[in-house]
C-alpha cells in the first residue's frame, strides 16, 4: 500500500491529487508543522533523513522529493497516463517544468517566507533593522524576481492553458504549488491564464477529493 506522510499545507497535496488522478489506493499519515517556526515535526526525519515533505512509502521503498515521487508513479503505475508521448516536443516541456517547479520557481518564495518571517523572529531591539534588511530584499530581489516568474507562467499558460501541451498532465500538478503559492500572496495580480489555470484544477474532481482527504489547505482559494 503507498502511504503519504503528508504535511499540513506543503508541496505533498499535489501527491495527493495526483494518486487521485490516476485512482490508485493509498493511505496518509498526518504531520502538523510546528506553530512557531512553521517546520515540519522531528517525526519526519525518523522516515526520511531529511525530514522534508513529501515522503512516500510503498513496501520497502522510502522516496522523497515532488518531482521524483511523479515520476515513479507514473513509471509504476502510469501506465502511459498524465505525460505526452516519450520523445516528443511535448515530453521535453513536461520534463522542464517537472524540474523546474522546485530549482527555479520555489527558490524565491520560499526566500520571501523567510524575509517576510524575519521582523518577529529576532530580538526587540533588532527588529527596526531586520525589517529594513527584509523590505530592501523584498523591493531590490525577490520582488521583481518573483514578477519575472509570474510573467513567465502566465505566457508560458498562453497557447493551450497547460504547461504540457494540449492536455492536463502531471507536469500541471507539480506546478500548481507555486502558482497557488505566488497567487496567495500576490493579490490582484493581473494574471488572467494563471488565475484561469488555478481554477481549471481545483475544479477537478481528482483534486476537490485529495482535498477532501488532505485537510485543510491554505492554497485552497488561490
Amino acid at each position: 500500500m503507498i502511504t503519504v506522510h503528508h504535511l499540513e499545507n506543503s508541496r505533498s497535496q499535489r501527491v495527493l491529487w495526483l494518486l487521485e488522478e490516476l485512482g490508485l489506493p493509498y493511505e496518509i499519515r498526518f504531520y502538523k508543522r510546528n506553530p512557531r517556526t512553521m517546520l515540519a515535526p522531528p517525526e519526519l526525519r525518523k522516515i526520511h533523513p531529511l525530514g522534508k515533505s513529501p515522503i512516500v512509502t510503498d513496501g520497502d521503498l522510502t522516496l522523497a522529493e515532488s518531482g521524483a515521487i511523479i515520476t515513479w508513479l507514473l513509471d509504476e503505475y502510469g501506465n502511459g497516463r498524465l505525460r505526452p508521448p516519450a520523445g516528443s516536443p511535448d515530453d521535453r516541456r513536461f520534463t522542464y517544468w517537472l524540474h523546474y517547479a522546485e530549482g527555479s520557481a520555489m527558490p524565491p518564495l520560499v526566500m520571501k517566507l523567510l524575509f517576510d518571517m524575519l521582523p518577529s523572529r529576532v530580538p526587540l531591539l533588532l527588529k527596526p533593522f531586520a525589517a529594513l534588511i527584509a523590505k530592501g530584499v523584498q523591493a531590490q530581489f525577490l520582488g521583481p524576481e518573483i514578477k519575472r516568474h509570474m510573467a513567465f507562467w502566465e505566457q508560458s499558460l498562453t497557447e493551450t492553458g497547460w504547461f504540457a501541451g494540449d492536455a492536463f498532465t502531471a507536469a500541471d500538478i507539480q506546478m500548481s504549488f507555486p502558482l497557488e503559492a505566488a497567487c496567495a500572496r500576490a493579490g490582484g495580480a493581473p494574471l488572467p491564464h494563471v488565475r484561469a489555470f488555478l481554477h481549471r484544477i481545483h475544479t477537478r474532481p481528482a483534486w476537490v477529493r485529495a482535498l477532501e482527504r488532505g485537510g485543510p489547505y491554505a492554497f485552497a482559494e488561490a
